[in-house]
């Protein structure tokens, strides 16, 4: 147990002021402005040991009455193990512009408000918190290194399984642990949200996997670098939350991972940058079975790595030409409305469809399923031929996969009628053939089968019935050429007939079946 008489100046100071929650600065009356970054310089002037701390969030010192207790200290060198495991803390405390000889160990604790604002510290253990208020580190520079006592374990600041009824605040701070975790908060609950503005840095992986975020996960402007070994930046694997807003020119060089995520409200990454991993082998963003409400992948430039949408679920897509790289997993992905923006739009409908259809080119292999979803769409909209040219593009998507055979009869369906989806293709097809047929005909006169009986020979008749497979109208049968090559044009228009009324039937068929 600590004594008075064991007290520095600077510890008595804050001893003095804790009953009633007075501040100490101990910046104030120093010789040299040396900036928090520098603070192992600072002399024993400026030094006030953990220990002290310990003891006077553990009721060394009892507030008088008629004050509230409270530990404000601001501008300190600290030595020592800052050691508040498994503590009951009843009062709130707030180190600011402090440095930290060694690491914080807060897990476990029962505490009101912590702050720890524009401090440097070797590493902040805080999992199975429980804070009663918020828990903020704005603008601290917090480095998993050696001078922490957990500096064995992977991440610089430590959340897991933390209960925070405020906000977690760590705007404009720096989180550095390269190539490891700089934050691991797997079932963090922070009911008012976690908040990482202004500039908020992280040198490893970010990992919040499982978190439930009511008040949402706030990351406009920040960055985050330094990727681990799988090259994931940011984990939000199953979490829950509010919102989540990484726009402003938030920047990932890495892989931000959604999987399963559920989010009630908006998803936004509107103004953001996501390059992938440095070497091309991971996504920029994976985000399959996520569900999102309004989904805004409205991007400063397109990804440099691949989009993973498989199995998501939103409400609202929006979009730009900027949005979508080479490669984008979309089998399984269901949007109820999409929407896009930019200069891209403006050919007008038509031009849309088909930048449509080329971003699901982009989905590897072939899958119906990114077809008939956006079909659907525009067939929800009121635009039933465009819903028909998709799944035309469908079709011709999955002839590539087809045997030859298969491919070969699928080109005639294409160019007859349009697998069904162009019926009128086959009425041109007839009208031109008729023509040709009419006029080859009617340049020559055929020999009758049987003389003097039957009709007269008719040009036009003839050549209907020919291209009419069934049925007949008594003129094939009537009338036969001497002529080889009006004969063998007679076979082609014949075998043309088949073909069509084929096409017409297996076209029209398939789409009565989608229908």
């Amino acid at each position: 147990m600590l004594s008075y008489d064991e007290l520095t100046s600077p510890e008595r100071e804050l001893w003095d002021a804790f009953p009633e929650g007075g501040r100490v600065d101990l910046a104030a009356g120093a010789a040299q402005d040396v900036p928090v970054a520098e603070g192992g310089r600072w002399g024993p002037e400026r030094t006030v040991r953990a220990a002290v701390i310990v003891a006077l969030l553990q009721g060394a010192n009892t507030a008088q009455p008629g004050g509230i207790a409270s530990l404000r200290l601001a501008g300190a060198r600290i030595s020592g193990h800052l050691d508040l495991a498994g503590a009951q803390i009843a009062h709130a405390f707030r180190l600011t512009d402090c440095w930290f000889e060694e690491g914080v160990d807060l897990s476990g604790a029962s505490t009101r408000s912590i702050g720890l604002v524009g401090c440097r510290v070797p590493g902040v253990e805080a999992g199975l918190i429980r804070v009663e208020g918020r828990f903020d580190l704005r603008r601290s520079r917090v480095v998993k290194g050696p001078a922490s006592p957990f500096h064995r374990r992977l991440t610089a600041l430590s959340l897991i399984n933390a209960h925070v009824s405020g906000a977690v605040n760590l705007s404009a701070a720096e989180i550095t642990a390269p190539g490891e975790w700089a934050v691991s908060a797997g079932g963090l609950v922070a009911e008012g949200g976690v908040y990482c503005l202004d500039g908020f840095v992280a040198h490893g992986e970010v990992r919040l996997m499982g978190a439930q975020l009511p008040g949402g996960l706030h990351m406009r402007g920040a960055l985050l670098e330094s990727p681990g070994p799988r090259g994931v930046l940011l984990a939000l694997d199953n979490a829950v939350a509010s919102t989540l807003d990484f726009s402003d020119g938030f920047t990932a060089n890495g892989t931000v991972r959604l999987r399963g995520a559920r989010i009630s409200g908006d998803l936004t990454f509107d103004g953001a940058v996501l390059n992938g991993p440095a070497d091309g082998r991971g996504p920029a963003l994976a985000a399959p079975l996520m569900h999102a409400v309004d989904f805004d992948l409205t991007l400063a430039r397109p990804p440099s790595g691949m989009v993973d949408l498989r199995g998501a679920q939103v409400s609202y897509l929006h979009d730009s030409d900027r949005s979508w790289p080479e490669v984008v997993e979309l089998d399984g992905f269901v949007y109820g409305s999409v929407k896009a923006g930019g200069a891209g739009e403006a050919g007008g409908r038509r031009d849309s469809v088909a930048r449509r259809v080329g971003w699901l080119r982009r989905s590897p292999g072939y899958n119906p399923q990114p077809y008939e979803q956006l079909a659907g769409w525009y067939r929800k909209a009121g635009h039933d031929d465009d819903a028909r040219r998709v799944l035309l593009a469908k079709h011709r998507h999955r002839r590539r996969t087809l045997p030859l055979a298969a491919r070969v009869w699928g080109h005639l369906l294409d160019v007859t009628v349009g697998y069904g989806y162009r019926p009128w293709l086959a009425g041109v097809w007839l009208l031109a053939l008729t023509l040709v047929g009419t006029l080859a005909f009617g340049t020559h006169s055929p020999q009758p089968v049987k003389p003097d009986e039957g009709a007269p020979f008719q040009p036009l008749v003839y050549t209907l019935d020919l291209l009419i497979p069934i049925g007949g109208l008594g003129q094939r049968t009537a009338w036969y050429w001497t002529q080889g090559g009006l004969q063998w044009l007679a076979y082609l228009l014949i075998a043309f007939g088949w073909v069509l009324t084929t096409a017409v039937i297996a076209g029209v068929t398939r789409t009565l079946q989608k229908s």
